[in-house]
């Protein structure tokens, strides 16, 4: 497959809110976001399906969202598509989606959670390399933390070259290497069954929100069933599990994970749903140093 890299983001160009998975229910985080790209010298172009909806999902429709997506990658005057925000709803539109027009129209495409979907579909149909990044909604729309708004400007620039846990837990040291790839757990195995898994060399990053232990046990192990995944997967950079209970039994979990697949795990990046986070690039060849709880990026992701 070959591997398409979008352009940098510069001050002056336009970037896309997108909303195609969980409905907005406060506009004004939206507005806010807008606000503040603008104060930073960027144009915006706001998205229908930030103001409509249908049941708890963005859009008056599923064929709505799939035409705001066409529309933004078609759009030569939008740069970068910024997601609004996750929830659920993109799992609908995977076998909607005309892949010809994203790879015929390659552009910065970043979001997280529920928007996993869309990151790792992008990749895996046409090469493009996709990030992991806060969105508009919950973070942009808010109070910003500095870190994050660094990040996020560092990677999308192309300046960002090495990723580091913070009071890492290690689970099973060593070196690895292979491309960034991952994104929030549960949406991860909801995909499972689905053509999404890249064929090359894997170090897997994931998170997520507000799960149990028991149903963080049961996702990897639906992961893990995959041959395909167990065989490409070389290491393991976990970021938060928010708001968990029994964190003691999570250990355990993870433990058993990284001795079963003998491959290096550490737990501590700044991939998460906290305000605190790390953009990725997700598709990028990288090593992953789990002696000293960092990722290296090795490879220019954007040109």
């Amino acid at each position: 497959m070959k591997i398409i890299k979008p352009k940098k983001l510069e001050k002056g160009d336009t970037i896309g809110i997108l909303s195609v998975s969980g409905r907005i229910k406060e506009y004004e985080r939206i507005e806010n976001a807008a606000s503040y790209f603008e104060m930073c010298g960027f144009k915006v172009v706001i998205s229908e399906t930030c103001k409509t909806s249908h049941r708890y999902m963005a859009g008056n429709n599923d064929d709505d969202c799939i035409n705001a997506l066409h529309n933004f990658f078609a759009d030569e005057n939008i740069n970068a598509i910024l997601c609004a925000r996750g929830g659920y709803g993109t799992l609908r539109l995977l076998n909607k989606i005309d892949w010809n027009i994203i790879a015929k129209n390659p552009k910065i495409f970043a979001g997280y959670s529920d928007i996993t979907t869309l990151l790792t579909a992008i990749y895996k149909k046409t090469g493009l390399i996709t990030f992991h990044s806060p969105m508009a909604n919950g973070d942009f729309g808010l109070e910003l933390e500095s870190h994050t708004i660094h990040s996020f400007y560092n990677t999308l620039q192309g300046l960002a070259k090495e990723f580091t846990a913070e009071n890492p837990v290690f689970y099973n040291t060593g070196i690895a290497k292979g491309i960034l790839w991952g994104g929030n757990l549960s949406t991860l195995s909801a995909m499972c069954g689905l053509d999404f898994i890249p064929n090359s060399d894997i170090i897997l990053f994931a998170e997520d929100l507000n799960e149990p232990v028991y149903k963080i046990d049961r996702m990897f192990t639906q992961l893990f069933n995959i041959k395909e995944l167990v065989k490409n997967v070389k290491g393991i950079a976990l970021g938060d599990f928010k708001d968990i209970e029994n964190a003691d039994i999570l250990n355990e979990v993870i433990m058993e994970i990284a001795l079963h697949l003998n491959i290096p795990v550490i737990k501590g990046f700044k991939i998460t749903h906290n305000k605190i986070k790390d953009t990725i690039p997700l598709g990028v060849e990288a090593e992953f140093d789990a002696e000293n709880a960092k990722i290296t990026i090795l490879e220019d992701y954007v040109s």
